[in-house]
């Protein structure tokens, strides 16, 4: 079999999901987002931070950076759990267009990249402390070990993540209780050894510094979206637990991450009482440290430490492999009209993360995140803006999200113009040419354009690069077959196709290279109608909305 002909690897990774695939329970899906929690990215960065800027400015920066991505990812995220259509899918149709939303993809693929090596970086700290392999062949193994982790996709990930969280919650509860009953836990807390030049108090400086890296983490409901997009739908009565469900898997995320906040800040503070500040900030070194207070015994204590950072490592990046290999799948489906499967791009995050822990991303993290916090936030901000402005409060745009490339153009304006221009903007600003302040803030100025700019380009084109042309479906079937594969599909993810003479798959329409767009009379610029060559005869409805449709709930 195809590796892309199977559903158990594949995850209808550039599809629709269908409901008969989605049969994991609204708290299975929770538990599958909640691996971000695990991260010791997040025990490391916030010792970085704490150490450069002092515990006021790292807390008000975390705080800020929450308040701004938050309401950004909701919409996005309710937007996934009911359309059933990853984060990739979902932009297609809020503003970049079917080719527009190429940049958004490897955008994307390359968050995921990131801390999957990062991540990575630090699973090879533990295992080298571990077994003392030479740190570069234990870069190697944590790489190989993700392939067989994440082939098979959603049915072992849902299972994976749920059998070991009481385990990883018992171990990270048992540091933290050593660490706060440690002799002026609260005091070493607030106070950490830091240099004498970064004490100078909260600076309003300081804390928008820490929240416009911080801001890169916005592009973390794409990762969320890969689990939400598989929610059941919502059934009657149970409606509470299941927005509850997309808003704490989803952008509720941001909330825990403060929690993690005073939890790493706490552990850091008495690691550093212990040993060196540069040491302190390695997770396995800071865990060592704490649970020897409890044992008694460096072995023990070094033993538990390289269990829960190695889990917790596993369990972060299962997602970061996994979200890495569906943003691959986007990327490459559209520029090269080939689709070897989901699980072969599996290789090629993993090899390409592989590369970066070699060149010791983990030192460089920071400088890293700052720079790509201006692409990453303008992308999820331009989103957000199509999204909750244009299609809900304003009706610039349809209401309905379309995601299939037969009906979209290639490029739109709205969504992809719009990150161009904060993205270049906030860059250029990064590098210095509007002076030191903008370039501390320059995420901010991405921010800002990515919101105010897609109602502006909306309203002047007045939403016509959102459709461009709709199918007829034959009325009251749920299931299509696809002409091209013989495979039948919700209707959701069908369209009529003029170059094959029937219905098609949406996985089929996008990786077809010779039909050069014969269904739309041009897939770069809005005009004329769709063509009419093999539309069905019996009895149809229209899969797709025009501007000014009864508004669809999209957040």
């Amino acid at each position: 079999m195809d590796l892309a002909d199977n559903p158990a690897l594949e995850d209808y990774s550039l599809r629709y999901a269908p409901s008969a695939f989605r049969s994991w329970s609204p708290w299975m899906i929770f538990l599958s987002c909640l691996a971000g929690l695990s991260a010791m990215a997040g025990y490391a960065l916030d010792a970085a931070f704490v150490n450069a800027f002092g515990f006021g400015n790292a807390l008000l920066g975390f705080a800020v950076a929450t308040a701004v991505t938050f309401p950004l990812t909701l919409t996005a995220a309710f937007a996934i759990a009911r359309k059933h259509i990853d984060i990739d899918l979902l932009t297609r149709g809020a503003g970049f267009g079917y080719l527009g939303s190429t940049l958004t993809s490897l955008v994307y693929a390359t968050y995921t990249l990131i801390f999957l090596a990062y991540e990575g970086a630090i699973m090879a700290q533990a295992l080298t402390a571990l077994t003392h392999l030479e740190l570069h062949v234990s870069y190697a193994v944590v790489a190989l070990v993700m392939i067989p982790l994440t082939v098979y996709g959603m049915s072992f990930t849902a299972k994976f993540q749920a059998w070991t969280w009481p385990l990883w919650v018992a171990l990270i509860g048992v540091a933290l209780g050593s660490a706060a009953t440690a002799p002026h836990s609260a005091h070493t807390m607030v106070h950490p050894h830091i240099p004498a030049a970064t004490a100078t108090g909260v600076t309003v400086l300081a804390v928008f510094t820490i929240a416009a890296a911080q801001l890169s983490l916005a592009a973390q409901v794409g990762e969320q979206g890969d689990y939400l997009r598989l929610m059941p739908d919502s059934r009657p009565g149970r409606a509470g637990r299941w927005r509850l469900a997309v808003i704490l898997g989803g952008p509720g995320l941001t909330l825990f991450a403060v929690v993690i906040f005073f939890a790493s800040t706490l552990l850091v503070g008495y690691a550093e009482t212990q040993t060196t500040p540069d040491r302190a900030a390695e997770p396995v070194e800071l865990f060592t440290v704490v649970y020897q207070r409890l044992t008694g015994n460096h072995t023990a204590a070094l033993v538990l430490a390289g269990l829960l950072v190695l889990l917790s490592q596993i369990k972060i990046n299962i997602m970061n492999t996994y979200s890495g290999s569906l943003s691959w799948s986007n990327f490459f489906s559209r520029l090269l009209h080939r689709h070897p499967g989901r699980a072969a791009w599996v290789f090629l995050q993993v090899g390409l993360a592989l590369v970066l822990m070699e060149l010791d991303v983990y030192h460089h993290i920071v400088t890293v995140l700052a720079w790509y916090a201006n692409i990453g936030i303008a992308w999820i901000a331009a989103l957000a803006a199509d999204l909750l402005i244009n299609k809900r409060l304003l009706k610039l745009s349809p209401a309905h999200i379309e995601f299939r490339r037969a009906h979209l153009y290639n490029v739109n304006p709205v969504g992809f113009g719009s990150m161009v221009i904060a993205a270049t903007a906030a860059i250029v600003a990064y590098y210095g040419a509007f002076g030191a302040t903008a370039e501390a803030l320059s995420p901010f100025i991405a921010l800002v354009l990515a919101l105010v700019l897609p109602p502006v380009i909306a309203a002047v084109t007045r939403g016509r690069w959102y459709i461009a042309r709709t199918s007829e479906l034959p009325d009251g079937e749920e299931e299509l077959p696809c002409t091209v594969c013989a495979g039948s599909y919700d209707a959701a993810d069908m369209a009529t196709c003029p170059y094959h003479g029937g219905t098609i798959c949406s996985l089929c329409c996008s990786t077809e290279g010779s039909c050069r767009d014969r269904c739309k009379p041009s897939a770069w610029r809005p005009g004329g109608g769709p063509v009419p060559l093999g539309m069905p005869t019996t009895p149809a409805r229209t899969m797709s909305a025009p501007v000014g449709a009864a508004t669809e709930e999209v957040g």
